[in-house]
C-alpha cells in the first residue's frame, strides 16, 4: 500500500492545494489518480466530472506528473510506490496564439 501526496500547482511549481490519500494500492491508471484528485478537491466526484476532466487532459489543458515524470495517457498505470507525489499542473494558454 502506498500513501500518495495529490496537488494541484501553478506552471511555475507553486503548490495551490495538496490532500494526502493514503493506502492506496502500488499500482493504479491515471485515470483512477484523476478521479480521486476529484474526489479528495470536493467528495466523490460525478461521472459528467471525470469524463470533463478527462476530455481537458486530452485537449492539454492539464498534465499530470507523477514522481519526476510527466503522464501522457490516462490508461497508464502508474508506479505508486515510486511516485509518492502526483501533481495537476492546469495550463493556460497563451494570449493572441
Amino acid at each position: 500500500m502506498a500513501d500518495v501526496k495529490v496537488c494541484d500547482e501553478t506552471m511555475t511549481g507553486r503548490e495551490i492545494e495538496s490532500w494526502l490519500l493514503p493506502g492506496l494500492p502500488d499500482e493504479m491508471t491515471a485515470r483512477e489518480l484523476l478521479r480521486l484528485r476529484l474526489d479528495a478537491g470536493g467528495g466523490p466526484a460525478a461521472a459528467g466530472q471525470l469524463d470533463a476532466a478527462c476530455a481537458e487532459f486530452a485537449r492539454n489543458g492539464f498534465v499530470m506528473i507523477a514522481g519526476e515524470r510527466q503522464v501522457d495517457d490516462l490508461d497508464e498505470v502508474i508506479d505508486l510506490s515510486r511516485a509518492a507525489e502526483v501533481a495537476f499542473i492546469r495550463l493556460v494558454p497563451l494570449v493572441g496564439g
